[in-house]
């Protein structure tokens, strides 16, 4: 099952916005003792208790003990290292991995390199992005960096730091724009007390405590549609059973063409077709394809539902949920950040492949009939 694999959390944000702050405060809580901190060379993390330079073995045994190393070559070596360890007993059983990032990083390879190594997919699970904002620097370091733009839009939660030396209409300002390029994203305080334990970590499918699929959660779903669209109502209000949610974010400047949006679909979709629908969208426009995660009801197993997340044209595993969470809906949900990717070419894609849209209904269903049509990816 999936959530046997050990969640990776990458920590983000761009130089000066607070890390190494936040990261000795997390490594306090007592729920973070099994965890391994890989921290990027160039990073300028400075971790309180890792004064000692290691010569030779590259993981260091900290003192509460947490793990800590630094990446020297590829980020994959070092998680397979990880392990290599614990199957041969040198590493104990981690609980999580914390990936700390250099300041102006994007962190689409790092996301890369945990889900897109099938002997890395079947280890780890990516469990979230956390991007770190400055609320004093924040606005003009979006605006003058693409990379900080980027690492706002792919996050799973934004932690505002250094509240106090700012001004509240200045945060408000701030906010409203993180809100425009990332409506998805849970935002925290990070001068509250819950920025400081490892609570802050947890974004990602299975709740920790139950150890169930949370998919309202993970995708985020209703935390933007109640405030922002409470003039849609809720799906089929107008009369159509079939209601897409639009999130239009116009934002200026570079970042204009980063877009967040989510697709809802009512009825279950034949696997083939939405294995055809992914592999179009990231063997054609991967680069364009920032973050995308999805729970999908299938017409093979309408019961279990598959879950897909990718990061441009890297996917991880799809993998089944043994059932739809309590008090679900059941309906498809795909959530979408894209750059340079218009919505509408994705939501008409889309409805091509759900069967919406019948147009040469024979030459669909020669294409869908025929498995070899789907290179690949397969469920």
């Amino acid at each position: 099952m999936a959530s046997s694999r050990i969640p990776v959390s990458i920590l983000t944000g761009f130089l000066g916005a607070g890390k190494s702050t936040l990261l000795n405060r997390l490594l306090k809580d007592p729920a973070m003792r099994d965890a391994a901190v890989i921290i990027n060379e160039f990073g300028e993390v400075g971790i309180d208790h890792l004064l000692v330079e290691t010569s030779n073995d590259a993981v260091l045994e900290l003192a509460d003990g947490c793990l800590c190393c630094t990446v020297r070559g590829e980020l994959v070596d070092t998680l397979a290292e990880l392990v290599d360890g614990m199957q041969t007993g040198r590493i104990k059983p981690l609980s999580r991995v914390v990936i700390e990032t250099t300041g102006l990083a994007d962190p689409a390879p790092v996301m890369q390199s945990v889900m897109g190594h099938p002997a890395i997919a079947q280890h780890f699970e990516l469990e979230g992005v956390i991007t770190l904002v400055d609320v004093v620097h924040g606005l003009a370091t979006i605006d003058a960096h693409p990379e900080a733009y980027r690492q706002v839009a792919v996050a799973d939660r934004l932690v505002l730091t250094k509240k106090t030396l700012a001004k509240d209409d200045a945060i408000a300002l701030l906010v409203e724009r993180l809100r425009a390029i990332n409506p998805h994203a849970a935002v925290t305080d990070g001068d509250a007390p819950e920025a400081g334990n490892a609570g802050l970590l947890v974004n990602g499918l299975y709740d920790p405590s139950t150890k169930i699929a949370d998919v309202d959660r993970w995708l985020h779903a209703d935390a933007h549609q109640d405030h922002d669209h409470h003039d849609h109502g809720h799906d089929g209000h107008h009369g159509h059973g079939h209601h897409h949610h639009h999130h239009h974010h116009d934002v200026n400047r570079h970042g204009a063409s980063i877009r967040s949006f989510s697709i809802v679909h009512d009825t279950p979709i034949e696997p083939s077709a939405i294995a055809m629908f992914v592999d179009l969208l990231r063997s054609t426009h991967g680069e364009k394809l920032l973050r995308m995660k999805a729970v999908i009801a299938t017409t093979d197993a309408p019961d279990r539902p598959l879950v897909l997340h990718g990061v441009q044209s890297i996917f991880h595993p799809p993998m089944r949920l043994p059932s739809w969470p309590e008090g679900s809906d059941r309906k498809t949900r795909l959530v979408l950040i894209t750059q340079g990717l218009d919505e509408a070419y994705v939501r008409e894609l889309f409805d091509a492949f759900s069967g919406k849209v019948m147009i040469d209904r024979a030459d669909r269903q020669a294409m869908t009939e025929n498995p070899l049509a789907v290179p690949g990816f397969r469920f």
